[in-house]
């Protein structure tokens, strides 16, 4: 999620630092800030949840946490860092009893990274126990959270999630599911919430379907989670999607559907296919393996040049790149290495070290491209600093001509729904013309994926601007919801500027 405090920076920021220097590394990459995963009436339910998390990881690498139900109390583990450095332990697991759990990871912005920050949230409501999980941003989030506040609600958390949970509280209703809906009727925006009472898994999405949301089963038991790669690590079967709007709820009665809003036409979010989901899930039916490769091909179509090689930027380049060499028939080589274990905190950024930054993460393959025209793939371009130090790398190397491509359309718009993307001045495609950024970055040539390129590659005729079937505004600036914060002129909240925690 976007939090209220994302651009506060004080000197009580936990290991902001060492964020400075992770975003030196990561200038041109798109994150996504969140997966989640639930499990109703297994008794291994906190273990699986792990497991579940572990493989929805790349969604998520600041925090992560679960919350569990053993029938009597709730019990939750919420932690900075990876899965692995808290859940892959027993003594951790072992504090996590019960058959029902809810799990999150994070990706959280500069500033954001607290502990109260990380989910799943819980509160103590009158009804009992609720903890929500959220993979999203609320749109009118800002808005709700000074509404709150004005009629004395205490906020102990920035993230947008907590908004959720007070307005379930605040309700009338008798049921909670009733008043879990009527929460969901006051937000805009993004949202794919798995949430944990004492008797329910609930799942649901937005009526848009941006965020993705997937129903499985293990041994007889539900599981609702992000991506389908999830399902594959603990062996459970994939079911369905959950549906856009929809809200399923399991009990000890069984599954239980509403469909509390209007049908409206699915616009879910092309971002899942160009870089936010596991390569080896399915997303609404397709292979994200297979769109990624279908991006390429059409890449190819469009901006061929003749080359000697096609080298993928990794590891977000290469299903594109393996599609670009497929099509064009030129030879696909891993002209770049890529080093998996640059830690966040191993070192301070100084200039020297900000310099060499990129080479602690890409290393060229020297023997693959000295002396050769080569193809950089990539799946897209934000900021332009880390492709400059890659084109410059290929030079370094011996490479004779370096021409780039995007496998997706230029960055043109911010996005509200939950992709950390800067405003529209630190996207380079928003401010600069295609030569001007091909000048900057220092390569050869430079072309993008078309928007109707990139709707053919998904098996569309192009793209409708009455109707498209994406969530695509990053790019045409067509956004799918109301964005009510934005037409607000109060300054935004900032309740935890001040507070730090120790992890």
């Amino acid at each position: 999620m976007r939090h209220p405090d994302q651009d506060a920076h004080t000197d009580l920021d936990p290991g902001s630092a060492a964020l400075e220097l992770q975003d030196d590394l990561e200038g041109d990459t798109v994150r996504e800030e969140c997966g989640v995963f639930g499990i109703y009436g297994h008794p291994d339910a906190a273990a699986i949840t792990a497991l579940g998390l572990h493989a929805l990881q790349h969604r998520g690498q600041e925090a992560a946490g679960i919350v569990s139900y053993d029938g009597s109390r709730f019990h939750s583990e919420r932690r900075l860092g990876l899965v692995g450095d808290t859940f892959s332990r027993r003594e951790v697991i072992d504090r996590l009893p019960g058959t029902m759990a809810v799990g999150h990871v994070r990706y959280a912005t500069t500033g954001a990274t607290i502990l109260r920050n990380v989910q799943p949230l819980f509160a103590e409501l009158n009804a009992g126990g609720l903890a929500v999980a959220h993979n999203g941003n609320l749109s009118n989030g800002l808005t709700l959270r000074r509404e709150l506040v004005k009629s004395g609600a205490m906020m102990q958390s920035t993230s947008d999630t907590e908004v959720i949970l007070h307005l379930v509280a605040r309700s009338r209703r008798s049921r909670f599911i009733e008043r879990y809906i009527d929460a969901l009727r006051e937000i805009e925006g993004a949202y794919a919430l798995v949430s944990l009472t004492n008797k329910k898994l609930v799942g649901s999405r937005d009526p848009r379907g941006i965020r993705p949301l997937v129903l499985g089963e293990l041994d007889g038991c539900p599981i609702l989670t992000s991506e389908t790669c999830a399902l594959d690590i603990i062996g459970a079967r994939f079911v369905r999607d959950i549906e856009p709007g929809e809200v399923i709820v399991f009990d000890e009665n069984g599954q239980d559907i509403h469909k509390p809003f209007p049908p409206m036409a699915p616009r879910p979010c092309i971002f899942e296919y160009i870089y936010f989901a596991r390569p080896d899930s399915i997303v609404h039916g397709r292979s994200v393996y297979e769109v990624r490769k279908a991006f390429g091909a059409q890449l190819a179509r469009e901006s061929h040049v003749p080359v000697d090689v096609v080298v993928p930027v990794p590891d977000s380049g290469v299903p594109a790149a393996v599609g670009y060499s497929q099509h064009s028939g030129v030879p696909f080589e891993l002209g770049i290495i890529r080093n998996h274990y640059v830690g966040r905190t191993f070192i301070q950024p100084t200039q020297a070290i900000r310099e060499s930054g990129v080479r602690m993460k890409h290393s060229a393959n020297r023997a693959a491209i000295e002396g050769k025209r080569i193809i950089l793939i990539d799946d897209s371009l934000v900021r332009g600093t880390t492709s400059k130090k890659i084109v410059r790398m290929m030079r370094d190397a011996g490479a004779k001509e370096v021409h780039f491509r995007l496998a997706s359309p230029p960055i043109l718009y911010p996005d509200y729904y939950g992709i950390d993307l800067p405003d529209r001045g630190g996207l380079l495609a928003a401010t600069h013309s295609l030569e001007e950024m091909r000048e900057l970055i220092g390569a050869d040539s430079l072309a993008f994926l078309s928007i109707d390129g990139m709707y053919r590659a998904m098996g569309e005729p192009g793209r409708d601007p009455a109707n498209p079937k994406f969530a695509d505004h990053c790019f045409t600036g067509a956004y799918p919801t109301h964005l009510t914060d934005q037409t607000q002129t109060e300054p935004q909240p900032r309740q935890l500027s001040l507070l730090a925690e120790a992890s």
